[in-house]
């Protein structure tokens, strides 16, 4: 009955149907009795979240966060701050977003509403997790999967581009999570290097869904014109509307292109010149690039909607053949969450079955899963729960990248590492010829592949000395020049700005900048 009270154990703490916290009617004598008696690890915590002063001060200066302890900060945007914190009872690392519900207008919290619904429609292994969603009365918290490896425009701009294996295992991860995300009708819509994230066994995580929507049907027209220009379509510079997957398409198009040439596809000095470099589609594949991946970026590119490559086109090309997903035989994720582990007929499963037993051994009983919820993300228990099913899934190969056939997994993670190594040149094709398993183009004599890589310092240095300019994010997500600037043609490198392009000439950020138009 609602407004009742259960006996949690055989101590005195009393919790009431919508609390994890104990209830106040515990006397002194209570108190006593409760000292020789084991509590258990939640009773622990919901007791020092109400009676340990040290506890209750860090919650009130933020430094803990309903279950979760916070600590520095690992990232930042423009309406939100990223923080590592980890869970108090599971002990698992998180990615902890702030946002400031002050500084969101209507429209921004549209945004963040849509961020969360499709984040909650989405459970695949290359995908972010949304664990849990605190609110507070002047912010909002959302709990989400850590993925400590960086991000991918990090990892090229620091080390170059990437190996031929290398970039089929992180496309290929890429793909699959917008197959699966358009399979389920949700258009991501900001795909850039700067989205999509490594875990520390090299598994890719598309993250950053504050654009995504959802439609009825692939099918449907949008007309809101977001994202990153650097990655938009032709079709988002034109005041017209637009299908939804084939702006991913073309997005993932400029994301191989930059990971296997280590440079952007369509580079200029101001925002109207890049308008109409990607408008008429010119672009030069270096000739090294291999065939069959060539082939892949200019079925992506086309500047016709209609006429790009389908998801499935994609995954059948050549190129990516040889790759072979590990977890494509493992069981689909449940659809009821906690649901299962109130019904008999799922105990079965043994995924479910060690969940239970793990929360059983933090205090977690069956009212707890009753009476908090079952699907709700602002529940504790849910976060609790999706934070422990993700710990089980992965020690069953869940988070596993996918393999190249004819590599064992020792090989790929050894070259990996080698790619890290910041003291090496950056790889080229013709340095691994024991890994190609399509064919490749013999280099020219004196061509760069027969020469040895550059240097990633070397690297950065001519991605910035060049004419147009290689588009870029620096740190604060605004546009700047890089040094030597201030000299009369010094290339602007256009950051990943995330806007709503209102015109055909230029548009606004989402923090409310106005981007820098070339006009006619």
């Amino acid at each position: 009955m609602p407004g009742g009270q259960y006996q949690v154990t055989s101590t005195k703490f009393q919790h009431s149907l919508y609390s994890l916290t104990d209830s106040s009617g515990a006397g002194p004598e209570d108190e006593e009795a409760d000292t020789s008696v084991r509590l258990t690890p939640l009773q622990k915590l919901t007791s020092e979240m109400c009676k340990d002063e040290k506890t209750i001060k860090e919650l009130i200066i933020g430094r803990r966060v309903g279950f979760y302890k916070v600590r520095g900060e690992i990232g930042y945007g423009t309406f939100s701050r990223v923080k590592l914190a980890f869970n108090a009872l599971t002990k698992d690392k998180v990615a902890l977003k702030i946002l400031d519900k002050t500084r969101l207008d209507s429209q921004s919290q549209r945004l963040l509403s849509r961020e969360i619904s499709s984040m909650e429609s989405l459970q695949h292994p290359n995908v972010i997790r949304l664990y849990e969603v605190v609110e507070m009365p002047s912010r909002l918290y959302l709990v989400l999967e850590y993925a400590g490896g960086g991000d991918l425009h990090n990892k090229i701009c620091n080390e170059g581009k990437l190996s031929d294996n290398t970039s089929k295992v992180t496309f290929a991860q890429i793909l699959s999570a917008i197959k699966y995300m358009h399979n389920i009708n949700i258009i991501h819509r900001d795909l850039k290097a700067e989205n999509v994230l490594f875990t520390s066994s090299s598994c890719v995580k598309v993250a950053d869904f504050g654009f995504s929507t959802r439609v009825s049907s692939r099918s449907d027209t949008l007309d809101t014109f977001c994202g990153s220009p650097p990655y938009a379509a032709p079709e988002l510079f034109k005041d017209e509307c637009y299908l939804g997957p084939p702006v991913d398409v073309w997005a993932m198009g400029v994301l191989l292109f930059f990971m296997v040439t280590g440079s952007m596809p369509f580079r200029a000095e101001t925002m109207g010149k890049l308008r109409r470099c990607i408008i008429q589609g010119v672009y030069t594949i270096p000739p090294w690039v291999p065939g069959p991946c060539q082939r892949l970026i200019r079925g992506m590119l086309k500047p016709v909607p209609t006429e790009r490559y389908a998801i499935d086109q994609m995954l059948g090309c050549d190129w990516l053949l040889p790759v072979e997903f590990p977890w494509l035989l493992l069981p689909p994720q449940p659809t009821s969450s906690l649901q299962s582990l109130l019904e008999s007929d799922n105990r079965g499963m043994e995924e479910e079955e060690e969940v239970r037993s793990l929360l059983e051994e933090l205090g977690f009983t069956t009212e707890h899963i009753q009476n908090n919820g079952l699907t709700d993300s602002r529940s504790p228990v849910t976060g609790v729960y999706r934070i422990l099913l993700h710990r089980v899934q992965k020690r069953r190969g869940y988070d596993l990248p996918p393999m190249v056939r004819g590599m064992t997994r020792q090989q790929l993670a050894g070259h990996q590492m080698t790619l890290r190594t910041p003291s090496q040149p950056a790889q080229t094709s013709q340095t691994q010829p024991s890994y190609t398993l399509q064919p490749w183009k013999h280099p020219l004599p004196g061509s760069s592949q027969s020469r040895p890589g550059p240097t990633p310092t070397s690297m950065k240095r001519q991605m910035a000395r060049r004419d147009c300019g290689d588009i870029c994010r620096p740190d604060n997500g605004r546009s700047v020049r890089t040094a030597g600037a201030d000299r009369p043609g010094a290339p602007l490198l256009c950051g990943s700005i995330h806007m709503q392009m209102r015109s055909a000439g230029g548009g606004t950020s989402e923090g409310g900048q106005q981007a820098a138009a070339d006009r006619p």
